[in-house]
């Protein structure tokens, strides 16, 4: 299910060196108090010792800190002020995970200001089998009404924090036409889960040029098999150009992200350098090739027999926004020693980190916290990394000057609309800042400590 894989690797998704979790370190530290075993004190020491051991900026952490703090709390004190994802959770407490819209109920939303002052919440994204969708909900659509509460500037951030306290959502929604809502409608999401996401692909053609549409909404382990079926297709089609859509993909797997980026230009063989991994005083420097960091995910298919599928371009569009993260970015930044990426869209969100999960296993587990923290910093091929203000497309593009808002993969889309434009029409369109303005986005993809 999409909501348990969420949580598995929504906080640091790009999972290295490490098939499962990592068990506690020995301590060393005799100035460290020795606490009763099963008390918050030996939560907390156990919570310091791993985090010395692997957090990027360990060298950072407080000498002294307050072991009687409650574990989640302890937690956010070790933490860089750096730092805006590393994250704990407790495997026995739901209330320790990160609640969202999305997580929740399966959709997202976006508080719009339009040119002319007017004030509209749009639903920007509907997961498909979730929630939402099963509510009538799809993108595109007005929110007037969350809870009874007419949607304003003024109380937007309000209502969107007031959604995790709760397990229905009661939208009065309608649709948008010439600027007014229409056949507006009351109904009810109820809290739980959405199903894994399909991946959504297309051909367009004109004047005998065929172009590739590629909408992956994240990266989960197994998805090479997907990704060469997809280009299989796209091969067999003869398709020349290829767009990617990865607007809301938080990430996932980096050795599914590593599979994307092996089947798309020319001139990679599978020693060719994918990734470097920059840790601390203990994590050192790691470079892993394609072939290396596909491997890792033990039901991928090998870098050979994804090589066979490859479309040998020399370009790939790729569409961007504020929800593209982590193994989504590294797709746009270690592209780039191998081909031209030209992006278009929004900045991205900047989660230029890697880690993976740190858990007790004790048998029987004797601490059910789940540590997630940030250990290393990602780069590419030629060295480039450091986009922890996120990766700014060539080509910005507002997704949201053109109401009522295009489904995804339709050619008349506003960011797919400018990509087939520039393809076919040798220009590419793009979107004044001041055109409309994004008051609020509801999404909350990572969480920093304690949500």
């Amino acid at each position: 299910m999409l909501m348990s894989r969420f949580f598995k690797f929504h906080l640091l998704v790009l999972w290295f060196l490490c098939s499962g979790s990592i068990i506690s370190c020995n301590r060393e530290d005799d100035s460290v108090p020795d606490f009763p075993e099963g008390s918050v004190e030996s939560v907390n020491v156990w919570i310091q010792d791993n985090m010395k051991r692997y957090y990027y900026w360990a060298g950072q952490m407080p000498s002294k800190p307050d072991y009687h703090l409650p574990s989640q709390k302890f937690f956010a004190s070790l933490l860089s002020q750096n730092d805006r994802f590393s994250s704990i959770v407790n495997t026995e407490d739901s209330s320790t995970y990160l609640r969202t819209v999305r997580n929740m109920y399966g959709f997202d939303y976006a508080v719009l200001q339009l040119g002319n002052g007017q004030v509209t919440a749009v639903v920007k994204l509907v997961l498909q089998n979730s929630p939402a969708q099963n509510a009538g909900l799809y993108r595109g659509m007005i929110i007037k009404k969350i809870n009874g509460s007419l949607v304003t500037a003024a109380n937007a951030e309000i209502l969107v924090n007031s959604i995790p306290d709760k397990t229905t959502l009661d939208l009065t929604v309608g649709d948008w036409e010439n600027g007014n809502i229409t056949n507006e409608k009351d109904i009810t999401v109820y809290y739980g889960f959405s199903f894994d996401q399909p991946v959504l692909s297309k051909v367009f053609e004109q004047n005998g040029k065929k172009t590739g549409y590629l909408y992956i909404y994240d990266f989960p382990d197994g998805m090479s098999h997907t990704l060469n079926q997809k280009f299989s297709e796209f091969k067999a089609q003869g398709v020349q150009e290829l767009v990617l859509d990865l607007r809301y993909n938080y990430g996932g797997s980096v050795a599914s992200a590593a599979a994307l980026c092996s089947l798309i230009p020319s001139g990679v063989s599978s020693g060719s350098l994918f990734i470097a991994y920059k840790g601390n005083k203990n994590g050192g420097e790691v470079k892993k090739t394609f072939a290396e960091q596909i491997a890792y995910d033990s039901n991928a298919l090998g870098f050979n027999v994804l090589h066979v599928n490859t479309l040998n371009l020399n370009r790939v569009f790729i569409l961007t926004s504020g929800s593209t993260a982590s193994a989504s970015e590294i797709v746009v930044n270690n592209l780039k020693p191998y081909l031209q990426v030209i992006q278009v869209g929004g900045t991205t969100l900047g989660k230029d980190m890697a880690g993976f999960p740190i858990v007790d296993e004790r048998k029987p587990r004797k601490i059910s916290w789940e540590i997630h923290p940030v250990i290393y910093k990602v780069y590419n091929a030629d060295g480039e990394g450091e986009y922890s203000n996120g990766i700014s497309p060539q080509n910005p593009v507002n997704e949201y000057a053109s109401l009522p808002l295009k489904q995804l993969g339709e050619s008349d889309e506003t960011l797919l609309k400018s990509v087939l434009n520039k393809i076919y029409l040798k220009s590419v369109q793009e979107t004044p800042d001041n055109a409309v303005k994004v008051i609020l986005e509801s999404e909350r993809p990572f969480f920093r400590g304690k949500h």
